[in-house]
């Protein structure tokens, strides 16, 4: 599994943002520039979080983005579920029609498995927790 540059994109646009003074009015032609991303590409990820209730938009000469939630209550799986859909590693977790594979997989079970692993970290870390990381530069160690 690979993130997309969407995804990629989205988390370090929105990680710029949470780093910044909590009503501060944030460019996105400045969060494009620092973050080294496509400003076009980055409208498009932030209309998706805009549409979900993550960031704020603001018109006008000083227009920008804003945080719409705290970063500690704002999970990862949140975030990336705004810019993506929902999390899932097989197509026929969801929809077993896609899978020609009659009865039991285990192929399947396992990928389910790994699957709700991964979506629990997304679940627990918050934003907030990667502000955090970003500025102690604290490297992520499994358990």
């Amino acid at each position: 599994m690979q993130f997309t540059r969407a995804e990629e994109y989205g988390v370090h646009g929105i990680l710029y943002l949470a780093e910044q003074e909590r009503n501060r009015v944030t460019p996105l032609s400045e969060i494009a520039e620092v973050q080294n991303i496509p400003e076009k590409f980055l409208a498009k990820i932030f209309q998706s979080l805009t549409k979900a209730g993550i960031v704020r938009s603001h018109r006008g000469v000083r227009g920008g983005f804003t945080l719409a939630k705290d970063p500690a209550e704002l999970t990862l799986k949140e975030i990336l579920e705004a810019i993506q859909g929902p999390y899932h590693l097989m197509k026929c977790i969801t929809d077993r029609s896609t899978c020609p594979k009659e009865g039991f997989c285990a192929l399947r079970e396992l990928m389910i498995l790994a699957e709700n692993k991964l979506v629990s970290v997304f679940e627990t870390y918050t934003l907030a927790d990667l502000v955090n990381w970003q500025k102690h530069e604290k490297v992520i160690t499994s358990s």
